[in-house]
């Protein structure tokens, strides 16, 4: 999926995740980077970006990862969050970057549901950075996996 794809994907699905600008940097075998620039729109009354806005960008960056891997797999392969944990470490103003670089772990575990039809989990985690390279946010989403 590149840029365009993504940001269409977006626009036409998840209109709220556009609306509050979540993009994606780069989606590559190993890693997916998403971006969110504070605004007016995902703001909260603290003057910082609303955690839930965090969460959709860093929710991308795991989870657009693996639909790109299931869809390279070429298997049809349910995926779910089944847990989610956050911390929030700095105030979220300017531009945060989320990146995720499990795309060797992800592989493994694709493969695994796929050879044993089983279903299978793995926790991915995703860091979020202000434009000065501070950490403001650590995700971990633990997703499932079974083939359909």
């Amino acid at each position: 999926m590149n840029k365009t794809q993504f940001h269409l994907y977006l626009f036409t699905q998840i209109p709220i995740s556009w609306l509050a600008g979540v993009r994606l940097k780069n989606l590559d075998d190993e890693t997916c980077v998403t971006t969110v620039k504070f605004g007016w729109l995902n703001q909260n009354p603290f003057k910082s970006m609303f955690w839930a806005v965090q969460g959709m960008a860093a929710e991308f960056s795991t989870g657009f990862l693996c639909s790109e891997k299931i869809r390279k797999s070429g298997k049809k392969i349910s995926m779910l969050v089944v847990k989610n944990e956050a911390e929030f470490t700095k105030k979220a103003v300017g531009r945060i970057t989320f990146s995720c670089n499990q795309g060797k772990e992800l592989d493994a575990v694709i493969q695994k549901a796929i050879e044993t039809g089983t279903g299978q989990t793995l926790t991915m985690y995703s860091e979020g950075k202000d434009e000065k390279g501070d950490l403001v946010s650590k995700f971990a989403f633990t997703w499932s996996f079974k083939v359909k």
